[in-house]
């Protein structure tokens, strides 16, 4: 166990510091990639809510805190998979969609998203499997374009959002039933979750590289 943490295991929140690493280092990389200003936008809302989510994740889960800012720190977790959740909508919709069909989703998202924000501040003792059907709920407003979406982007980017979108299912579900818990006192189901995360966010930064530079 940690020092000073209670019951968490060893490596809680290491994926997620490592991955905020990668997400500074490569987010500006993303930008430069992008070849009109539009891109460049997107690339950088994108890349911003992506490195938000990783670090505010790591900051909550590798360090003792007192109660009371434990509790600001659940709450601004919990609120920034939102934000980052909408973040990624907007290269898709925008860049990948594209049109009056791009710019709806985009603002639908964002304000579904923005209603799971409240709700992870207003409402931070959610039952845990409330909390995780949001995020699914949220990420998959995209199912109303998908042929959308099918259309306007090439079989690899659209594979790489779908796979993304099933591994962050996957992590719900693995965080609603607490399985499979390999190691509690060294690598768990919440650290199962958070890898599982990284590498759907992988999929999905691999797709908007691909809008951004095209």
């Amino acid at each position: 166990m940690l020092p000073g943490i209670g019951s968490r295991p060893l490596y809680r929140g290491v994926s997620h510091r490592f991955a905020f690493y990668a997400a500074v280092l490569a987010c500006p990389l993303l930008v430069a990639l992008a070849d009109h200003a539009a891109a460049r936008a997107c690339a950088a809302v994108y890349g911003t809510c992506l490195a938000t989510m990783f670090g505010v994740s790591a900051t909550l889960h590798r360090a003792d805190w007192s109660p009371r800012v434990y509790s600001w720190l659940r709450r601004a977790d919990h609120a920034a998979i939102f934000v980052c959740i909408a973040g990624t909508y907007t290269p898709f919709s925008l860049l990948g969609i594209g049109g009056e069909d791009g710019r709806q989703l985009v603002v639908i998202a964002w304000a579904v998203c923005g209603a799971g924000v409240l709700r992870a501040l207003l409402w931070p003792h959610a039952p845990r499997a409330l909390t995780a059907s949001c995020f699914v709920a949220a990420g998959w407003v995209v199912v109303a374009y998908l042929p959308e979406l099918r259309t306007a982007t090439d079989a690899f980017t659209f594979a790489s959002i779908a796979v993304g979108g099933v591994l962050f299912t996957i992590g719900a579900i693995i965080y609603i039933v607490r399985w499979p818990d390999p190691s509690p006192r060294v690598f768990g189901y919440h650290e199962v979750f958070h890898v599982l995360v990284i590498v759907a966010c992988a999929w999905h930064f691999t797709a908007v590289a691909r809008l951004v530079g095209r």
